[in-house]
Parts: C-alpha cells; sequence; structure tokens
C-alpha cells in the first residue's frame, strides 16, 4: 500500500511532510517529491513528521559565522554568508553560497532575496540605514534574528556587589546607536534579538585576554557563552523564537575575572597582572527566559574544561 502524503507549512514556513497511514516510511517514499516542493532538501529519519527549511541567509560573516555554517547547513536547504569582500573573507565556502552586502552601499542591498530567514551578525548599526535597509525586508515572509550585546543593559554608576541579577525585562540604554538599531528591528520587523554575552571559543581565549592585559583578574563579574552554544541557540531561535522578543544568551554562570584567572592557573601558566584598584560590579546576567524557552541548550557548562582545551589546540 502506497503511503498518503501530505505537504504542509507552518506559521514559520517550515514545510512538513507527514505520512498518513501507519506504514512505516521508506526512502523510496520520497521519491519524486523534491519536484513538488522546489528548493528544499529533505532530511530522512524514520519518523511520521519531517520538518525541512528552505533558505537562511548570514549577514556577516565573523568568528560567530564560521561555526554557524556546518549546524545551519544541516537545517536548511541552502544557507549563504553576506561580507563586503566575499570573495576575500569566503573563501572557505563555496562561491554559489555567498553573497555580497554591505549596509553602507544601498546598491547591495537587492543581494539579499525575500522570503530567506535572515540572522543578523553584526552591530545594528548607524540607525538611519538599519531603517532604510529594514523598509526592503518583509517581515511577513521570513524570520529574523539579530545578535545584539548584553551591553545593551543600563547599570550606571551601580555599586552593589555581587550586583543584581538582569533579566530581559532591566532598561536599556537607548543613547547607543547599536541599541537603537537593535529596538526599531524588534519592535518594527518583529525581530528576535539575542543580547549576547562575551563569545569565547577555538581560537578566542578569555585567558589570552588576561595575559595581554585587556582585561583584569578583577572582581569584576563577566558572563561568557561558547561560540558552539551560540550558533546552536540561533538556529533554535530561527525555529522556535518568539518574534518581538529579546533573550539574553550566556552560559548562565556569571564569574569573576579573578576567579577565572586563579581557577585556570592552577592548571595552566599565566601571567599574572596586577588586579585592577577601581572596579565596576560588572553585570550578572539572567538566562532563565531562555532555558524555559528552548530548555537545556547549553552544552558548555564547564567553563574552565573548556578553557584548558583551548589551550591545549
Amino acid at each position: 500500500m502506497f503511503p498518503l502524503v501530505r505537504i504542509s507549512q507552518n506559521e514559520n514556513r517550515s514545510i512538513y511532510i507527514t505520512i498518513e497511514n501507519q506504514c512505516q516510511p521508506d526512502q523510496k517514499d520520497f521519491d519524486g517529491l523534491s519536484s513538488i516542493v522546489t528548493g528544499t532538501l529533505f532530511t530522512y529519519s524514520n519518523r511520521e513528521c519531517l520538518t525541512v527549511h528552505k533558505f537562511l541567509i548570514i549577514l556577516g560573516s565573523g568568528y560567530t559565522a564560521r561555526f554557524l555554517l556546518p549546524p545551519a547547513s544541516r537545517q536548511y536547504a541552502h544557507v549563504f554568508a553576506t561580507s563586503r569582500a566575499p570573495d576575500r573573507h569566503l573563501n572557505h565556502i563555496t562561491p554559489d553560497r555567498r553573497i555580497r552586502f554591505d549596509l553602507t552601499q544601498q546598491s547591495t542591498w537587492k543581494n539579499i532575496s525575500t522570503g530567506t530567514d535572515l540572522l543578523w551578525c553584526f552591530p545594528a548599526t548607524p540607525p538611519d540605514l538599519v531603517q532604510k535597509f529594514a523598509v526592503t525586508l518583509d517581515p511577513l515572509s521570513r524570520r529574523l534574528v539579530v545578535l545584539g550585546s548584553t551591553s545593551a543593559y543600563e547599570v550606571g554608576g551601580l555599586r552593589e556587589y555581587p550586583p543584581p541579577w538582569i533579566d530581559e525585562t532591566a532598561p536599556i540604554d537607548l543613547t547607543k546607536p547599536r541599541v537603537q538599531g537593535e529596538e526599531f528591528l524588534r519592535t518594527n520587523c518583529g525581530a528576535i534579538v539575542l543580547r549576547v554575552a562575551g563569545i569565547y571559543g577555538p581560537g578566542r581565549n578569555p585567558i589570552d585576554w588576561i595575559r595581554t592585559g585587556r582585561v583584569s583578574p578583577s572582581r569584576n563579574y563577566v558572563n561568557l557563552i561558547h561560540v558552539a552554544d551560540l550558533a546552536r541557540i540561533c538556529l533554535a531561535t530561527l525555529e522556535h523564537g518568539k518574534p518581538g522578543e529579546a533573550y539574553n544568551v550566556s552560559d548562565g554562570t556569571p564569574r569573576t575575572w579573578r576567579e577565572i584567572h586563579e581557577t585556570v592557573s592552577q592548571h595552566l601558566s599565566s601571567a599574572s597582572p596586577a588586579a585592577a584598584i577601581d572596579q565596576q560590579p560588572g553585570k550578572r546576567i539572567s538566562t532563565v527566559k531562555l532555558g524555559e524557552s528552548f530548555g537545556p541548550i547549553i552544552r558548555h557548562r564547564d567553563l574552565y574544561a573548556e578553557l584548558v582545551k583551548i589551550e591545549k589546540e
């Protein structure tokens, strides 16, 4: 008996292929369906419902984007990356997946196709160009996720120590151009804003930040997220995030720079710069909303084990 196949599309524009009878689906059952749904890729599994995504464009192809491309290619049939100079900066991907895009050059805006999901990975600034570019987007036909920063939160002259927990309801600093751009996209285009903590991972080692004097081993609190976890969260947000929402993104455990330095020094030889005297308390970012929305998505919770791995690479 041949299975009855129904093809439908949900509000996120994911395509669902449902096997209506009780037979065990076989790969041959899907032969020819690619001619029905053009431009999609079917990932087969022994389940009665398969989810298929179409197109994703990653705006800005820096450090995070390099870790996004492999998992995104498993979730989307076609993944493209943009750069102001794609032939120079995107030689790690095939030419057919490279797109020239520069927010400051309006002639490149037409290269962003309509109907594709967008993952915005560079600072959403200057606000005036962000707003003009947003006019060219069709928020009803795409999902838009914007990578922001926890620096959006206004802490002013706060001296309380340890600092209070900051969730997504805390005041943000709308005097910052980047925050203005993010908020315009969130409130006017239904963008989902991820307020991301400090990103670390292979080739980006927080211990080096201490060694080089970029930060001191102080009592200042810092929030971090492994780049592989960030990539996973970006894709989960594209799939399940609520339009117009903001989510804090970190590993959920604020630490002080002094704690990081002292703990890692027990396992590694590292420089020991003097701690700063005049210190801000830093921030303690709450990720309760992230966990409630996406479940146990963080896999790199042991910062010190990860830093030892990075040091040994």
